[in-house]
This record gives C-alpha cells, structure tokens and sequence, in this order.
C-alpha cells in the first residue's frame, strides 16, 4: 500500500516536472508571436490536437457518434476548460502587478489551501480526508517551504498600498482554480470513463475560449520567423500543449487515488524541482539562476510538509 501510494506521489511530481518545460517553450514561442494570448491559443491548440491523436490512438470508440449519443451532458464538460483558461489570465493579470515570485507564493497558497478545503468536505466527489492539526502544520510548512523558494527583495514602494493588498488577495483566489480543476475533470472522467477524453474536452474548451479572446482583442495570426534571443523559429517552439497534457491527465487520473491536496503539492514539487534545473542551467534560453541555499532549504521543508500532511 505505502510502495503504491509512493509510486502514485513520484507520478504526480513527474507529471508537475512537465509544467515549468512548457513554460518555457511557451516563452520562447511569446517571441514570435509577441502576444500571450496567442501563444496560449496555440498551446491550447496543439494539445487538443495531441489528445486527438491520444484518444485515437487508446481510445478510438469516444470520437464515435454512439459514444456522444449516450453521453449526459452537463456543467462538468465545460467548467474544467474554462477554470483552466481563468486560471491563466489570473496570472497574466497578476505577473506585472505582483512580480513572478509574489504571484507564485499567492497562487500556490490558494492551490494549496482550497485542495485542503476539497478534502476536507469531499467536494466535487473527492475522498474525504478530515482536517487535522497536523494537515494546519503540513500546510504552514508548504507556505513557508513556497515563501523561500520565491520571495525575493522588492524595491518598490506599492507593498504598502490598498491595491497591492487586493492584488495579494486576487492572486489567492485565482490560485483555487487549479484544484477545483482537477477535481471536476476527475469526475467528468469517471462519467465517460475515459481519463484522455476527460482532458481533450478540458482542452478543446480552453482553445475555444481563448480563440474567443483572440479574436476579439487582435484578428492577427503572424508569427515573426525570426528573433535575435532564438534564432529561426523551430517547429519544437509549438510542442508546449502537448507538455502541458502529461500534466493534465496526470492529476485527472491522481485525483481519486491521492485526494486533491497531495495531488496538487506532488505537482507543485515536480514544477519546483524543474524550475530549478531550468534556471541553474538556463535550458531553452532562460536567463541562468544559480541554485542557493534558500531554495534548497525551501524545497526540504516542502517535503517536510508533505510528508507531515500525508502520512501523520
């Protein structure tokens, strides 16, 4: 039982691994088409088009007129695509107000806290996991763990302001999205029993909204062949949605298994661990950031953290 509870935690950390890899592909490919949006229309894109494949591939029989004739449709075919899409706006709308580091600690606290919350009174159908005062210390030691990792000095003077406060208390709430998510794409999978066609309708959903957004704010679809951080463009700058799937069916299927906290803190350590390789050895032409004490003090008392919510 402990070696398969522990092979699910090591799953769901390689599957979060993916998250940072797409980012920065994601990034790379920003310097093309000089829109966020954009970008994330394509990457919402191509892993829809990945989970087409996917699902043809494993699961040929739910893109048959049979299998949607005897579907029951309801809020959960649209919900997860569009949490997912409120959830990547949030943070674009967090980023130039808070600073990475800022809306990493905000949003995470708020995956962490509403997973918790989940558990707790299994909602959305997960199991449920009474809150304890050992779960409380798991939880401080995962926002201490989080605050090392990112906190960094600010010179700035808006801390002090009302807006700044709001901007904190935004940043919290956006971070519930995630966990609710997962939650809700878990019990779209369990009614069509099917975890690949659970995240390609998570997917599709997602690309549609954001094509909307696309379509209203900028009707241009160029994408520039050249820049002087990249170089040419390169076909492995569009992979980025298909990196971002391994992540999605990931906590689809861990949802049930792990409960929705410890399926979201194993993610979040996998994208922690990665962003620390990426930044220590600048892959994919992220600016070099050089491993330090802090952050590796900060990921032992994240796991220090986990260890104390799941297993005390």
């Amino acid at each position: 039982m402990v070696h398969m509870l522990i092979s699910l935690i090591i799953l769901g950390i390689v599957g979060g691994m993916f998250i940072p890899l797409q980012t920065s592909v994601n990034a790379a490919l920003s310097s093309y088409t000089r829109s966020t949006i954009y970008t994330s229309t394509i990457s919402f894109g191509v892993g829809s088009l990945f989970l087409v494949g996917l699902n043809l591939l494993f699961n040929p029989e739910t893109f048959s007129i049979s299998f949607f004739s005897e579907q029951t449709y309801n809020s959960y075919w649209v919900t997860g695509g569009m949490l997912g899409v409120t959830y990547l706006i949030g943070n674009l709308l967090l980023l130039p107000r808070l600073g990475a580091s800022l809306t990493v600690i905000t949003t995470l606290s708020g995956q962490m806290v509403m997973g918790v919350i989940i558990d707790a009174f299994g909602w959305l159908g997960a199991p449920v996991q009474p809150f304890t005062l050992f779960k409380a210390i798991g939880i401080a030691l995962l926002i201490a763990g989080i605050i090392l990792m990112n906190i960094t000095r600010r010179n700035g003077q808006r801390q002090g302001s009302i807006a700044f406060y709001g901007w904190l208390i935004a940043g919290f709430i956006v971070g519930w999205g995630p966990p609710i998510q997962t939650a809700i794409n878990s019990l779209l999978s369990k009614q069509i029993a099917s975890t690949l066609m659970a995240s390609f309708v998570s997917y599709t959903v997602g690309f549609i909204v954001l094509l909307i957004i696309k379509l209203i704010t900028n009707r241009t679809f160029t994408l520039e062949q050249q820049t002087n951080q990249y170089g040419p463009l390169k076909p492995t700058y569009f992979i980025g949605g298909a990196l971002g799937v391994t992540f999605i069916v990931a906590n689809i299927y861990l949802m049930p298994h792990l409960g929705a906290a410890l399926t979201i803190v194993a993610g979040m350590i996998g994208q922690m661990m990665m962003a620390l390789i990426i930044d220590q050895f600048g892959i994919l032409g992220i600016r070099k950031s050089k491993i330090t004490s802090q952050k590796i003090f900060g990921m032992i008392i994240i796991i220090i953290g986990v260890i104390v919510l799941r297993f005390l």
